[in-house]
């Protein structure tokens, strides 16, 4: 693609940061804008599976990232009553032997720190801050955008990489409300010295139970804990990452779980709470010159840990698109027909999953451990994971299109 304008990324998040890396290394500009003031840690893990990883590695990222993740041994399925335990499937150099590329679990604010440094490094100043999108208009040669600080600026393209929240789709298509989807999250980070032995081992726990799950996972090496709850709730709507609760509210919502779970808890300082919000994914999210990327137009709920997956797989496979396609609108409609069924698949087998992790089931004594047994076969567990693992954004066949609908 040849353009004199850089190509626009509106939000510097994880996938908005990957597609600007994948474009500039091929010699694509891009400017990043970003509507925070100051860029900081956000979040708590990440769990980046081969398909992501991959994607890293392709970007010169792989020894960097490797080194703020953990390397884990194995995923487990725990009952959340008994604690009675099944091997998910195992990970670190299984991971690499089946699918080419290494597990990592990650915390959010490490991989955001190292995507900045590399954009930086590549491209000197093409992330501005302080500059949240409130228009913009297309023509044929490009696209103007306008700014909340009254700043403004021309690009070639646009891209959407704003979140759940996404102002770029609320332009194109007008007002599409996120839904709370009936369940609620407390997530939190324990310090692994502050554990029992028992639970200071390098492996990720999904613990199912009727009405919730939780996950746990090691971060950085093995120094903390990763704690993510789920929980069935119809009167918790709190639209943040961090509002702020406390052990005792916390550890009410799990009476009648496994003490691992309690002792867990009693050692979060600060657990925060938030509502799961989703929407039917997209299947249109590119008009002309604009398109959009990762959550903006497939958010998706945690169950299948692909959320930052899908978004690292936008950002390669937009930029190969744009690499390739010299004209841009048909780059971005080549972009959305490469992504559009694998992303409409991991939204809704998130939540089958869903309904899998809570099944009431799993409250019968009797026949949890039937439930789980059944349900979590060898082979069912490959037909459900197997496909998400073995997708490389790099190679995928990009589709033929005739020009933007």
């Amino acid at each position: 693609m040849s353009s004199q304008a850089p190509i626009a990324i509106i939000g510097a998040g994880i996938g908005g940061l990957v597609a600007a890396l994948a474009l500039i290394q091929r010699g694509i500009a891009v400017d990043v804008y970003e509507q925070a003031s100051e860029l900081r840690e956000v979040g708590a893990g990440l769990q980046l599976a081969a398909n992501g990883t991959r994607v890293l590695i392709s970007l010169g990222l792989g020894e960097a990232v490797e080194n703020i993740s953990c390397v884990p041994e194995g995923k487990e399925v725990r009952l959340y009553n008994t604690g009675q335990t099944w091997k998910l499937f195992d990970l670190g150099q299984t991971s690499v032997e089946k699918y080419g590329a290494p597990y990592w679990m990650s915390h959010r604010g490490d991989l955001h720190r190292i995507l900045v440094d590399a954009v930086e490094a590549a491209r000197p100043g093409a992330i501005r801050l302080g500059h949240k999108l409130t228009a913009f208009e297309q023509s044929a040669s490009g696209v103007a955008m306008h700014f909340s600080n009254g700043a403004t600026a021309a690009a070639s393209a646009m891209v959407g990489a704003d979140g759940v929240h996404s102002a770029v789709r609320q332009i194109l298509f007008g007002d599409m409300p996120a839904q709370f989807m009936g369940v609620a999250a407390w997530r939190g980070l324990v310090p692994m010295e502050r554990l029992p032995k028992h639970l200071q081992r390098l492996v990720g726990c999904n613990w199912v139970g009727p009405g919730g799950h939780v996950i746990t996972y090691p971060l950085r090496g093995g120094k903390l804990l990763n704690f993510v709850a789920a929980l069935e709730r119809d009167n918790w709507a709190v639209d943040s990452w961090t509002e702020a609760g406390t052990q005792a509210e916390c550890a009410a919502d799990f009476v009648g779980w496994h003490d691992d779970i309690q002792e867990i808890v009693r050692h979060i300082d600060i657990p925060y709470k938030w509502a799961l919000l989703g929407r039917e994914p997209l299947q249109k999210w590119s008009v002309g010159r604009v398109s959009l990327l990762g959550d903006a137009c497939h958010p998706t709920l945690p169950m299948l840990a692909q959320g930052a997956n899908m978004a690292i797989e936008d950002g390669m496979v937009l930029a190969r698109c744009l690499a390739g396609e010299p004209d841009v609108a048909k780059a971005l409609k080549q972009f959305e027909t490469a992504r559009v069924e694998r992303t409409s698949q991991i939204v809704r087998r998130s939540t089958e999953a869903a309904k899998r992790f809570h099944n009431p089931a799993l409250a019968d004594p009797a026949g949890a451990a039937a439930y789980v047994d059944r349900e979590w076969t060898p082979e069912k567990i490959e037909a459900r994971y197997g496909w998400l693992f073995e997708y490389d954004a790099m190679e995928t066949p990009l589709p033929a299109v005739q020009g933007p609908d």
